[in-house]
């Protein structure tokens, strides 16, 4: 049963997701870089793991792309009702066009890879992303990024419903706290695989 799940996946063309690591969340220097997820990002190695997980991605050919969350400079697509956005504007985060908003140096973004921009924390809803994949006939989504709690587990579930297959890579995803990492872990178990960026192969 294990070597045809094996064969079942390698039929399948993938993608890897890179969800949010984008510098005002997860850079040192950043507002949320220097708080509690920064110091799990850190703690966990997650842009080495990550860096490791799409070394193997480009050299299967699978494309990479990077979801980050962004607004307008006059915030127009920010929710007024959601508790999770209500401090962005007023602290002036994750506004495109700034330094806040631009993938961690460290992950190596190329030209090839694609970047798509989300104003929820689902990155399906309202992108392009699911044209993309299906354009791509991708029936396979590798996924990692932060925070586990927030963009991994939305991501996930919607992928789940639209009949992807998932792959979630625990060493690549981060929260607030070990606890509620891996707590998230624990349910995303129930739509999708757990692997990590040494398990992961193509």
């Amino acid at each position: 049963m294990e070597i045809d799940n094996y064969k079942r996946k390698r039929a399948m063309k993938a993608a890897y997701l890179v969800l949010d690591l984008q510098n005002d969340l997860v850079h040192e220097d950043g507002p949320n870089g220097k708080g509690p997820l920064g110091e799990q990002v850190r703690s966990r190695d997650i842009l080495a793991n990550t860096s490791r997980a799409m070394a193997k991605a480009r050299a299967a050919a699978v494309p990479i792309v990077f979801v980050r969350v962004g607004f307008s400079p006059d915030y127009r697509e920010c929710s007024s009702t959601s508790p999770m956005f209500s401090g962005i504007r007023k602290a002036g985060l994750l506004k495109l066009g700034t330094w806040g908003t631009e993938i961690h140096p460290s992950l190596d973004k190329r030209d090839a890879d694609v970047l798509v921009t989300k104003h929820r924390v689902s990155p399906f809803y309202g992108t392009s992303l699911e044209v993309l994949l299906r354009a791509w006939a991708v029936d396979r989504l590798i996924l990692s990024g932060v925070s586990t709690s927030a963009v991994v587990q939305a991501t996930v579930r919607e992928a789940h419903d639209r009949d992807y297959t998932c792959t979630v890579l625990e060493d690549g995803c981060a929260a607030a706290s070990a606890g509620e990492h891996a707590a998230s872990i624990e349910i995303l178990r129930r739509f999708a695989e757990v692997q990590t960026s040494d398990s992961l192969a193509f």
